[in-house]
């Protein structure tokens, strides 16, 4: 099978309603999507199994039969498409059916509401959109030179005062021809190009300025910025670093990594260690590494008000960093139930989807000024 084919974007549809079919079949294929719509739950089975879908959108109530039956065949024919739940129901009822899939193993990739209109389409299409590495290798490097990149914020909550103080600065790709290429399209590819110093240092120096900029209208916010493990093999990052980094990933010279590290610290810098309890991060890394703070993993953090194993894993990975007077940042707060219990436990600080989704700068004093008003009257 060739590069190209291995990227064909592949999208099966599930739907009782012909007309709402169509008009996501018409949408996707206008990106780029090969689509196969369908009404019989056999033939999706069937597709499913021998076309190899990339995304697949299925309607939860049909008559005959519903998603949940449908997406237990996926989960047990091993399916390694992009599942997005399409459905008029409540909120509650196509969450918890999101949740399940996720249980059983499936990608899921969130929920559609019906009706829904053409920008939602478009963009919950986009976000899968997946571009074989060969094709933007040689776009990347120009990506950096040119205005197409640009960061978005997602402001993280001080649990005690309930005000934002902190935002994590995330960088996205507008493509002129591909529209938005998500990160874990680019990154890695940054990596192996050689060019993730180069795309760290655009992400500093933006989001400094932006930091600055807030600074000015009297919003002074903590920045956070991701930085790659492989950045840390340049001895000289830093000079170059002026704002709070998180660091997301082990690096296998632990000499060198404790080296810049320690010299980041030592130039006041706040370290994060980011996605802990996943991964190579460990123990042994807080006890030889200067990290000011210690951010749970959202994969505990999402479960911890159904799973009793994930509640625990987040109450010791609170109470470790406190004890080794680090700041605790839970991600992955998706309700209120999970952020009451977060400061239950204690936690510093909290981001996810249920506080604010990543926005664009213009729209960062908004969120925090809505959660100072809110701060101000409880505390009236």
């Amino acid at each position: 099978m060739g590069s190209d084919e291995l990227f064909t974007n592949r999208l099966l549809i599930i739907d009782d309603d012909d007309a709402f079919a169509r008009f996501v079949k018409k949408v996707a294929q206008s990106l780029g999507f090969e689509v196969v719509a369908v009404t019989d739950p056999d033939e999706f089975k069937m597709t499913a199994k021998a076309w190899t879908p990339t995304l697949v959108i299925l309607d939860l109530n049909m008559p005959g039969c519903d998603g949940v039956e449908l997406m237990r065949y996926l989960a047990l024919a091993r399916c390694g498409a992009h599942i997005v739940v399409a459905s008029g129901l409540d909120d509650r009822t196509v969450e918890a059916t999101v949740r399940l899939g996720a249980e059983r193993g499936l990608k899921m990739g969130g929920a559609l509401a019906k009706p829904a209109r053409l920008q939602t389409v478009r963009d919950l299409l986009t976000r899968f959109i997946s571009v074989a590495p060969d094709a933007l290798a040689g776009e990347l490097a120009e990506a950096i030179r040119t205005d197409q990149l640009f960061l978005q914020y997602q402001p993280k909550l001080d649990c005690r005062g309930g005000r934002m103080t902190a935002v994590e600065a995330l960088v996205r790709w507008r493509h002129p021809t591909r529209g938005i290429v998500p990160p874990d399209q680019f990154i890695a590819l940054a990596e192996g190009m050689g060019l993730i110093d180069a795309l760290t240092d655009w992400v500093v120096a933006t989001a400094a300025r932006q930091a600055a900029d807030w600074r000015s209208q009297g919003l002074p916010l903590e920045v956070a910025v991701n930085i790659s493990a492989k950045n840390t093999q340049d001895i000289d990052l830093p000079a170059d670093i002026i704002l709070e980094l998180t660091e997301t990933s082990a690096m296998r010279d632990a000499v060198q990594m404790m080296d810049v590290l320690t010299r980041l610290r030592v130039k006041g810098f706040r370290l994060s260690i980011d996605d802990f309890g996943t991964g190579y991060s460990s123990l042994v890394q807080l006890q030889r590494m200067p990290f000011s703070e210690l951010k749970v993993d959202r994969s505990f953090v999402m479960q911890m008000t159904r799973s009793k194993d994930c509640r625990v894993i987040v109450e010791i990975v609170i109470d470790l960093a406190r004890k080794l007077g680090l700041t605790s940042v839970a991600e992955g707060v998706e309700n209120q139930a999970i952020l009451d219990e977060l400061r239950g436990l204690g936690c510093d600080a909290a981001q996810g989807y249920h506080l604010s989704r990543p926005v664009d700068a213009a729209r960062i004093p908004e969120v925090v000024q809505a959660y100072a008003d809110m701060a101000q009257t409880v505390a009236a």
